[in-house]
């Protein structure tokens, strides 16, 4: 799954109002932006296999650090409770936790059955929604245009850029999700690696600018939370 993804980050900003959408995103595609670095250094292997499915090209042969469930609900617990303490929001660290494991659960319905359940000998899991790119456009693609309208109707821009940094976000992750739908396989591991941690980079930092623009309608109601739980920094 890729949008999906991004499609849960916005809508929780309903739940989360305090915390940036770049950090939603951040926790959304947790193990995304740790996959790459370790294709690079070899620790986890991944194979351009065109048919291994409908969808994508990728066989992934072994990322049990990156994407097993286990290891998913550590380093979305810890990254949630990092960003509670730091921020002095917990409702925040719950969401952020909470994102990173989404991440496995809809990994789940799209993958073959290729998602360990802990590093070492574990069952490979998968319902493989992948095999068929209409069905996936479908409910991908349903799921991020409600996102992308629950995000848009809580926020409301606070200038121009608020307005054409979150529009021209939206419509960058759908080109780029078409693009890999019906595009060329990448030429080797490397470059998926080098790509997706650019990628990951650009679209993260996006998502910060565009929020930092953006305000919640209720604003009101968002200060007055922040005065009972103490403001974050960040």
């Amino acid at each position: 799954m890729f949008i999906g993804h991004f499609a849960v980050a916005l809508a929780a900003k309903r739940v989360a109002p305090r915390t940036s959408l770049g950090t939603l995103f951040t926790a959304a595609v947790l193990p995304d932006v740790i996959w790459p670095v370790l294709v690079m250094t070899g620790v986890e292997r991944v194979v351009i296999e065109p048919g291994n499915t409908a969808f994508t090209p990728l066989n992934f042969v072994s990322y049990p650090w990156s994407h097993s469930l286990l290891m998913v609900v550590l380093t979305g617990g810890v990254a949630g409770a990092i960003y509670a303490w730091r921020q002095g929001y917990p409702r925040g660290g719950i969401v952020v936790a909470l994102l990173a494991i989404s991440h496995w659960v809809l990994d789940w319905f799209t993958h073959r059955p290729d998602l360990p359940l802990y590093p070492g000998p574990s069952p490979l899991l998968g319902l493989g929604l992948w095999n068929s790119i209409p069905a996936t456009m479908l409910v991908e693609g349903a799921m991020f245009l409600t996102g992308a309208w629950l995000y848009a109707t809580f926020t409301q821009a606070k200038d121009r850029t608020g307005r054409y940094a979150y529009w021209s976000l939206i419509g960058f992750l759908i080109l780029v999700y078409v693009g890999n739908a019906f595009g060329s396989p990448p030429p080797n591991d490397l470059t998926i690696g080098i790509v997706g941690t650019l990628g990951s980079a650009i679209l993260l930092g996006w998502a910060l600018w565009a929020d930092r623009h953006r305000t919640p309608r209720n604003a009101a109601g968002v200060a007055e939370d922040a005065s009972r739980i103490g403001t974050p920094r960040r």
